[in-house]
């Protein structure tokens, strides 16, 4: 059940008295950067102001990643839906989370390609399509706006951890894919080709643990999500990376899941995990 609304309390050291014309506008900036960071319950983008902000930095964002070719056209409206949702509902913090998430895979995607061109295992020129940023982000947003119609913190943490395990996930497999000939299948421990479904490698399993751990801190600096949370954020992002290569070895393979719903099942299993620990470690 909401609790009541918080009042907003402004210390003298945040805003001092004005003695003049240039202390009158920086206190003036003082309280628009304080309203747009303060997290309040029910939707962020409460004012104008602030949803005037999400929708500029949402077209901005999508158009950036069209243009440097992180996403397709389609990739870059469903972008645009989920950056919107997820600014809209969690603040600045979700958004520093998404561009973290965003980086983060781009480099990864890009890190070896002609490598991965010769394997057959390289992302697509044009980038990500609408179906695969939904796959990953989907349970994310879904999360956030759980947040904004609830006001329980929990959803915040599902929120992060979801977008921590779509970076571990494709973290560790580009890193993989780019340095590692051979992965082993996370089943049966067999030797199979790098990029193989279900195939994992160490060095591609630690830059994902990196990953997440990276998203994780990003929620955590802007004040999204509170330090002593950051781990549960990471590790539950990092369980639900295996859970995609567990997937993937019995499901994907035999054709009975595809690529994007096994993206999708994993930030879910993140997400719900990361409740679980919440009980667990309160």
């Amino acid at each position: 059940m909401r609790g009541p609304p918080q009042p907003l309390v402004v210390t003298s050291w945040i805003l001092p008295y004005p003695t003049d014309g240039e202390d009158r506008g920086d206190s003036a900036m003082q309280l628009i950067v304080l309203h747009l960071t303060h997290l309040e319950p029910g939707p962020w983008a409460a004012t104008p102001l602030r949803l005037g902000l999400v929708c500029a930095v949402t077209a901005a964002f999508s158009a950036l990643g069209y243009a440097i070719r992180g996403v397709s056209r389609s990739g870059a409206i469903a972008g645009a839906l989920a950056c919107f949702a997820l600014f809209a509902a969690a603040g600045p913090g979700a958004f520093a989370a998404l561009l973290c998430l965003f980086v983060v895979t781009w480099l990864a995607t890009r890190l070896g390609r002609a490598r991965k061109l010769r394997l057959g295992t390289a992302e697509h020129g044009e980038g990500r399509t609408g179906a695969q940023v939904l796959a990953n982000l989907g349970t994310a947003v879904a999360c956030g706006l759980l947040y904004a119609s609830s006001n329980q913190r929990l959803f915040l943490l599902a929120m992060t951890a979801a977008l921590a395990e779509a970076a571990s996930d494709t973290v560790s497999s580009e890193v993989g894919q780019a340095f590692s000939e051979h992965a082993r299948l996370i089943t049966t421990f067999e030797a199979v080709p790098a990029g193989t479904d279900g195939g994992i490698t160490l060095v591609g399993t630690m830059a994902g643990v990196g990953g997440a751990a990276l998203v994780s801190l990003a929620c955590a600096l802007t004040g999204l999500l509170p330090v002593r949370w950051l781990w549960m954020s990471a590790a539950c992002g990092v369980l639900g990376m295996l859970a995609d290569s567990y997937m993937g070895a019995w499901f994907e393979r035999r054709g009975w899941l595809n690529n994007d719903a096994v993206n999708f099942i994993s930030t879910a299993v993140a997400a719900a995990l990361s409740v679980m620990f919440l009980r667990l470690f309160p």
